[in-house]
């Protein structure tokens, strides 16, 4: 016998029920876009290399599925959407009203190590707002995310979105006299403080430059939850998410950095409390400078992503994965005589005229047992 081929490493093969699970977030995540105004778009799903390395940083590149194409362009397939949707919303400034309220669900690709709740190819939600620049904002986007977890049935005990503010942080990390150069590096180095045994983060923290008087000081702002009532932006966040109504989903949390370079101000991501799957179910935040990175003039960003893996790991694990119904069609036509067999096809032609959907049910089914395999 041949040898059978496997599907690539990494990717998934959606059979109806699987397909039935990533349509199902799909009408949840634009019921909840559409409820706030957004508009649905998308972009290519090949683009330049060019378009990631400017700004969403090297490790990011080193995860993309590059190639070099039959003409010599070097290229990949999109490993995320907000430089694609700054390239798009430059391109036609002039024209387009804001702010702009747009959202996406479509495929990604990321040449990481599959694990639980992570893929190599997976499908993702993506909703921003641009042209204003105000924590109302920021908080209208924090509150979308909490408007779809309501939806899908996850309530604030069961999902928190954590909030930070980069620009917050930046001050604390003035007051340490930590150098503007050494910023990235502890920001990466506070995003990977819940992936690291404390001692090992110590040591690495000190390796990157931090004298024991910073280490300690930023373990005691990392440990300060009431340190956004330090930030004026953050206050006008919270009172903003208490009158859209899901001030309960939200939670302020300074360890919340968000590694990529674009994020400027307000940073958010939601994580299932049980704490099965460690990686967010969505993340996102303030992105003000993208814009002028492509050739536009620069009005304020605000946006998140949320991946379908981990959301579906999430809905299964609680409980909460909508009835799979194994036909779309309520209606069957039975064939009892194969010389009716025209009369029966017709019968369902009818029905679907009016309105009704039903399939007609071939002889080979006719046992109790066939019916259910054909259903």
């Amino acid at each position: 016998m041949a040898s059978k081929i496997q599907s690539v490493k990494g990717t998934r093969e959606f059979y109806p029920e699987e397909m039935a699970l990533r349509n199902f977030i799909y009408e949840k995540v634009g019921a909840a876009a559409r409820s706030f105004g957004y508009q649905e778009w998308d972009a290519p799903f090949i683009e330049s290399i060019d378009l990631y390395a400017a700004k969403s940083g090297e490790e990011l590149v080193k995860q993309s599925f590059t190639f070099t194409d039959r003409g010599g362009d070097f290229v990949t397939l999109r490993p995320e959407l907000t430089p694609s949707l700054a390239r798009m919303i430059a391109a036609k400034q002039g024209e387009l009203t804001f702010p702009v309220r747009w959202w996406s669900f479509g495929p990604f690709w990321r040449y990481e190590q599959p694990q639980k709740g992570r893929t190599r190819e997976f499908f993702q939600w993506n909703i921003d707002m641009l042209g204003v620049s105000s924590p109302e904002a920021d908080a209208e986007l924090i509150a979308v995310g909490a408007t779809f977890l309501r939806s899908v049935g996850l309530n604030p005990e069961q999902a928190t979105i954590y909030v930070n503010n980069r620009r917050l942080m930046d001050s604390e990390f003035d007051a340490l006299g930590i150098a503007v150069e050494k910023r990235m590096d502890v920001s990466n180095l506070v995003d990977r403080r819940s992936k690291m045994e404390p001692a090992k983060w110590d040591t690495y923290a000190l390796e990157l430059g931090l004298n024991q008087t910073q280490l300690d000081g930023l373990k005691n702002i990392l440990g300060n939850f009431d340190l956004w009532k330090n930030s004026d932006e953050l206050v006008r966040l919270f009172a903003a998410l208490e009158a859209l109504g899901v001030k309960d989903y939200v939670k302020f949390d300074p360890n919340i950095m968000r590694g990529l370079l674009y994020y400027t101000g307000t940073v958010f991501e939601a994580f299932d409390t049980s704490g099965s799957v460690k990686r967010a179910i969505l993340g996102g935040g303030r992105y003000d400078n993208l814009l002028a990175d492509v050739g536009g003039q620069p009005p304020s960003g605000v946006g998140f992503a949320m991946g379908d893996v981990v959301m579906g790991i999430v809905l299964r694990e609680r409980g909460l994965l909508p009835e799979f119904i194994p036909s779309p069609a309520p209606v069957l036509v039975t064939i009892f005589d194969e010389s009716l067999l025209r009369e029966s096809y017709a019968l369902a032609a009818e029905l679907r005229a009016a309105g009704l959907k039903g399939f007609v049910l071939s002889r080979t089914c006719q046992t109790a047992k066939a019916i259910q395999i054909c259903r």
